[in-house]
């Protein structure tokens, strides 16, 4: 597809990095010479300095031919006229990115009107992934499949499991209910079979109903409870977000912030949230207001090395689920070494959520893959199909194909059921799919099929 995209910003840099290693061709604009040539030297595209929300720069880019302009800068009134600018100007779809939750709560009004596909708020996006952390606060990791009918879900195997030393295929408690997806154990990575042996240490992804993972995570003796008593450290726009979703479940919320006329703000907005107007950084603060007993932390404040140091003090100090908001990519080789629970990065979240649009764009357009999602650093992709009447496994039992190594079919979402298959399932036309592999690269559903 041809994309362009308008910011050369942390968001356009992540959207852009992302969409280029699925091998769309982009273009980039930017007001600032220095960032838009950056990253297209980065990514080898084609860059143009100017204002992407005025007609002659976006004609420079050849707007009229786009499939697509993704307006990321940081000012949400321009990525809404750039938008407006692109659409009326031949671009098939456009994306804007706002982040003003005036602007976010109102765009529906005048979505239709301005010709706009799809918004996305960074901030809302991350608060959205950090609640639904909080829900199963073991989890390392949850994705949804089959517009949230199944859940794909990132734990830690415990010393004390029933599952630890026993073979996949005869831990019955997984029989027709929990799949086990991938096994990380060490550096390696294993999309295992029925005699893979689970161990200690393990970090497995099971996928299953949300209802049925955890009464499965009870049962195996995993530690994965909901967070009712959650402390926010900062007060910003994710904090507001992420307040606003844990009160509505039901969660105590207490969010601490530096800034008293913030702290101010957010009163008046969250008024079952107790505010507290004090330094994140201050650990006798953190052990008065309760760290200790906490369910759940979210350092989401400003700067990185105070969410990376804070949440390092507080998985010593508490058992409670810690989640670190980090914005730096550089500082992933780090992290990598250091006892930091969950990561969260709000602007790759959004790359992300934007290429999975993307990707059902293309389904309409050829490709038949409706969701993706990069697991265990990219070393596996799980993907979600909608079988075509042509499909040529239609029919087939799982048994009988010729699947892929390091593949397997882990869910069938068939008119609103979901079945974890066995050999003797098959796969009819309009289920949706979901595949997990090593094998970068499937664009359709036969590809699951070795060919040789």
């Amino acid at each position: 597809m041809k994309i362009i995209i308008v910011g050369c910003g942390k968001v356009g840099t992540s959207i852009a990095n992302e969409l280029n290693a699925e091998g769309h061709q982009i273009r980039l604009i930017d007001i600032n010479r220095a960032a838009v040539t950056r990253l297209s030297e980065s990514i080898d595209a084609m860059g143009i300095e100017g204002n992407g929300a005025t007609y002659e720069t976006l004609s420079e880019a050849e707007v009229s031919s786009a499939d697509l302009v993704i307006a990321a800068t940081a000012r949400d009134e321009v990525n809404l006229y750039a938008c407006l600018m692109a659409k009326n100007s031949g671009a098939k779809n456009t994306i804007a990115r706002v982040r003003n939750p005036e602007y976010t709560n109102d765009l529906f009004r005048v979505k239709d009107a301005m010709g706009l596909s799809m918004s996305i708020n960074p901030e809302l996006t991350a608060a959205m992934e950090i609640s639904r952390l909080l829900r199963y606060s073991g989890a390392l990791e949850i994705d949804s499949f089959s517009k949230g009918a199944a859940e794909l879900i990132k734990v830690i195997v415990p010393k004390n499991s029933i599952v630890v030393g026993k073979e996949i295929s005869k831990i019955d408690i997984l029989k027709g209910k929990v799949r086990v997806c991938t096994v990380e154990r060490g550096s390696e990575v294993f999309i295992p079979n029925g005699d893979f042996v689970i161990e200690e240490g393990d970090r497995v992804s099971v996928v299953a109903k949300p209802e049925v993972a955890a009464k499965f995570f009870k049962k195996a003796n995993f530690t994965i409870g909901r967070s009712r008593n959650v402390i926010i450290l900062g007060g910003g726009r994710i904090s507001f977000y992420l307040a606003q979703k844990l009160l509505k479940t039901g969660a105590d919320v207490k969010i601490i912030e530096r800034n008293p006329q913030r702290c101010e703000e957010l009163a008046d907005a969250l008024h079952d949230a107790v505010i507290i107007n004090g330094d994140c950084m201050d650990q006798d603060l953190l052990l008065s207001e309760g760290i200790e007993s906490a369910d759940g932390v979210a350092a989401l404040m400003d700067y990185d090395e105070e969410n990376i140091l804070i949440s390092l003090y507080i998985r010593g100090v508490s058992n409670a689920k810690v989640i670190t908001k980090i914005n730096n990519d550089s500082f992933d080789n780090i992290i990598d070494k250091l006892d930091i629970e969950t990561v969260i990065n709000p602007k790759n979240i959004t790359g992300e959520y934007i290429a999975r649009y993307i990707r059902a764009m293309q389904n309409s357009m050829g490709s038949n893959v409706e969701s993706l999602y990069r697991l265990n650093e990219g070393r596996v992709e799980a993907l979600e199909f909608r079988a075509k009447s042509s499909t040529r496994v239609a029919g087939i039992p799982l048994s009988q194909m010729n699947l892929k190594d390091d593949l397997q079919v882990i869910c069938i979402s068939r008119k609103g059921k979901v079945i974890l298959p066995t050999g003797s399932d098959c796969i009819l036309p309009d289920d949706r799919v979901v595949v997990i592999t090593k094998h970068k690269g499937l664009s359709d559903l036969d590809d699951i099929m070795d060919r040789r």
